[in-house]
């Protein structure tokens, strides 16, 4: 399996396939990208039109009647959601109730394991515990229904004080393409098993390791504040954004890049070759198989590898930006002039780093997470994939 700065890109395509959802929104997810792309042809193995999808609630703080799954998301450009049979329906703005948001809960079995059946699409499961999600059906910027996504890292979001989480997924005729995301926060620890031409599973959490991020962040300066009761950690990036986390905290590190980079050149390896890049006239020019530039990037630009860092779907920008933005989040672009870097032991050794993403990555057991949107660079994030898909069970681990 290829990283992702050797292959398509496709989050771009995806938030702009969500539409209404992500517009719509109190705030634009930073969706972790894996899952949701392009991720093979037509000519590759065709999987089933259904995919079993088994709900295991081991999660020791909350019985099966307090847990609500919601299957979210798009199928051939509209939104959708999947009823309790397994039914695709689209989103429709009848279906706010009384309180003005929709019911689109899907109950577990009253004990044991919950049995359902995932149709072809696009979207996220959540996991709601102890109270339901608040979906809104709205109208978008095109007048199509669309779906406004819960937001646990905007304070004035209706879904705010509820304890829940979520996993990715693309499922089409070229497979099972999943994984748990940390982008925009933790709050319950989940983990994937994919069966089919293998068995996999991602995103566990060792035994504990909730309480580990919870504790590890709170005496982390400058992070303490992302950490909100015992429901959630709120990504740094959307921490900036709520006031929570310093506007600057990277440019230090930033400006010591731009300054050791204007005296040597940084090469940067992906599938279209090797692309050498030094800092003139204060942008960082690349030269290569394709030739472009990048202005220099803000604190926010890091946190969400977008803004300067923007990654396009290009086969040759926008896998370099993937790389520099994880070579910013994981603090290895000083510590060597050559890049990628897949050594995970030297990820995160300076003080200015991104500590959420250190810490997600420590309290996984196997050591991926998606603690970033570019995660993915050298294959260390929380994603799996399977061409001929059996079956997919989504497991609540405890907490």
């Amino acid at each position: 399996m290829a990283s992702r700065h050797q292959r398509p890109l496709g989050r771009r395509k995806f938030l702009a396939a969500l539409g209404g959802a992500a517009v719509a929104a109190p705030a634009i997810a930073a969706i972790a990208p894996h899952a949701l792309a392009d991720t093979a042809s037509k000519n590759e193995t065709s999987a089933a039109q259904s995919l079993p999808l088994t709900i295991v609630n081991n999660s020791g703080a909350f019985n099966n009647t307090s847990v609500h799954v919601y299957i979210v998301g798009n199928q051939d450009g509209r939104q959708v959601r999947v009823t309790p049979d397994g039914r695709l329906a689209p989103i429709s703005l009848s279906d706010n109730g009384g309180d003005g948001f929709t019911d689109y809960a899907i109950p577990l079995a009253s004990s044991g394991e919950t049995r359902l059946s995932l149709p072809q699409m696009s979207g996220r499961i959540y996991v709601a515990l102890g109270q339901k999600l608040k979906f809104k059906a709205v109208v978008d910027g095109n007048g199509n229904p669309a779906l406004q996504y819960p937001a646990g890292w905007v304070s004035s979001d209706p879904n705010y004080r509820v304890l829940h989480d979520c996993v990715e997924f693309t499922f089409n005729s070229a497979g099972m393409f999943c994984n748990t995301t940390m982008v925009d926060m933790f709050s319950v620890p989940l983990s994937i098993r994919l069966t089919g031409a293998r068995n996999q599973t991602t995103g566990a959490v060792r035994s504990g390791g909730r309480a580990a991020a919870f504790n590890a962040l709170r005496q982390t300066e400058g992070f303490s504040r992302l950490v909100l009761d015992d429901l959630r950690v709120i990504a740094p990036g959307h921490g900036l954004d709520a006031g929570l986390f310093a506007q600057d905290y990277f440019a230090p590190y930033i400006d010591e890049v731009w300054g050791t980079y204007t005296g040597r050149d940084l090469r940067v390896t992906t599938n279209a070759g090797t692309f050498t890049g030094r800092v003139r006239g204060g942008r960082f020019s690349f030269d290569g198989p394709a030739s472009f530039a990048f202005d220099k990037p803000s604190t926010r630009d890091v946190l969400f590898c977008h803004g300067a860092l923007a990654a396009p779907n290009d086969g040759t920008r926008g896998p370099v930006a993937a790389v520099l933005g994880a070579g910013f989040n994981r603090s290895t672009l000083l510590s060597s002039a050559t890049q990628p870097t897949t050594d995970a032991a030297s990820f995160y050794r300076t003080p200015i780093t991104n500590h959420y993403a250190k810490v997600m990555h420590s309290v996984t057991d196997n050591g991926r997470a998606y603690g970033f949107a570019f995660d993915d660079v050298a294959d260390f994030a929380s994603y799996i994939e399977d061409n001929a898909p059996a079956e997919i069970r989504l497991t609540l681990t405890p907490f």
